[in-house]
């Protein structure tokens, strides 16, 4: 078995057997703090399944019948991740390292970069239909990745089995677009040295899948979200779908942390109870001339995020529309309130004179437009 050869390699090593000793042989608590908390939680769960480290792991498929729904379930989940698994090739090449789509069960779907077939601790792990669940495999990057919902790293005898200890992998989950792990992306090496900056590799490129699955969801408008001072127009953004009545056809991870109404999966949310604001102004601003431009949205907790509308590509955006005095009253009150009451400067940020904005928030009343004049 090749050594790695990284810096700290040894020490690393030495870490983990002695925290493999204390927890899995003398049921005694984690030694030190450089292996996670969450490791622990999973060699734990392996116990209590009644699993012993030292017995072989043999890599089962599922049997043809599941395996047949496997696939018919995953196609879209495939379908979205090929090209992100193409991208992958150029930063893992010469590595030893390759890629693997599993479902939430943890059953493969997909492979990319894997070595030829002489190696039978890929040729095992590589089958599609094959089940890397913790239940079936143990400790491992996937079941972590499906327990834990986060990116994870996992380095040889960090697996429960000692059958596993040739393998290093980054884990990373991926969500649908109503916010429910669909599946999880892996990226394996076999006697390779450590490489623990691939959890973030493997978080982005999940990102990348989770924007693809919701992009493929039928859609009137497709929004970028974002902080201000941010760029937008790249896939770190937060991305929601609507139909042509605003209700929310799909978002993903980033877009229901910034909106705290997605938080919850699968809960259907209709963008009035997402923004305070008319909901048709992103479909107006992406009809619109500035629709290049990012619009400054508040939210109802009172934080303001920046929208990017756009609308599908040969689509052009079809939307019962608020009445017009509405909207137009909503983005001078923005502008007032952005302006921090001063007329003058939202006026001339809106493109009209002070006379037009009293005009328009004439039924703010007298005390409130005396408040303004004083701006």
């Amino acid at each position: 078995m090749q050594t790695p050869s990284a810096p700290g390699a040894q020490p690393r090593l030495h870490a983990i057997h002695a925290a493999r000793q204390a927890v899995l042989f003398e049921g005694r608590p984690l030694p030190d703090t450089r292996t996670p908390a969450w490791i622990e939680r999973s060699w734990r769960r392996c116990l209590q399944q009644g699993h012993d480290p030292r017995r072989r792991v043999d890599f089962n498929l599922v049997p043809d019948a599941q395996a047949r729904r496997v696939r018919d379930a995953g196609q879209a989940l495939v379908a979205a991740a090929r090209p992100t698994l193409e991208r992958l090739g150029p930063a893992i090449a010469g590595t030893r390292y390759f890629a693997v789509l599993t479902d939430a069960q943890g059953i493969v779907l997909d492979v990319h970069g894997a070595p030829g077939p002489g190696d039978r601790r890929a040729r095992v792990l590589t089958r599609i239909g094959t089940d890397l669940s913790e239940a079936a495999i143990g400790t491992s990057a996937i079941g972590a990745a499906l327990a834990e919902l986060q990116p994870v790293w996992l380095h040889r005898g960090e697996h429960f089995f000692d059958d596993n200890a040739a393998y290093s992998c980054a884990g990373a989950p991926v969500s649908g677009p109503d916010g429910r792990c669909v599946g999880m992306l892996d990226l394996t090496g076999i006697d390779t040295p450590e490489r623990p900056e691939l959890m973030h590799l493997a978080a982005q490129s999940a990102h990348s899948i989770e924007n693809a699955l919701v992009l493929a969801q039928p859609h009137a408008l497709r929004v970028r979200l974002n902080w201000p001072g941010r760029l937008a127009g790249d896939d770190a953004d937060g991305l929601l779908c609507l139909d042509a009545e605003g209700w929310v056809v799909g978002g993903n991870t980033t877009a229901r942390q910034i909106v705290s109404g997605l938080a919850r999966p699968a809960t259907r949310a209709h963008c009035s109870e997402l923004f305070a604001l008319p909901w048709e102004i992103l479909f107006d601003r992406a009809r619109s001339t500035a629709g290049a431009a990012p619009l400054a949205m508040p939210l109802w907790s009172g934080l303001r995020v920046h929208a990017l509308p756009s609308v599908p590509d040969g689509h052009a955006p079809s939307v019962a529309t608020a009445p017009l005095r509405d909207i137009e009253t909503a983005l001078i009150h923005q502008a007032v309130e952005d302006a921090h009451g001063n007329v003058q400067q939202a006026a001339r940020a809106l493109g009209i004179s002070r006379a037009t904005v009293y005009r328009k928030l004439g039924r703010l009343g007298r005390k409130n437009q005396k408040t303004l004049s004083n701006r």
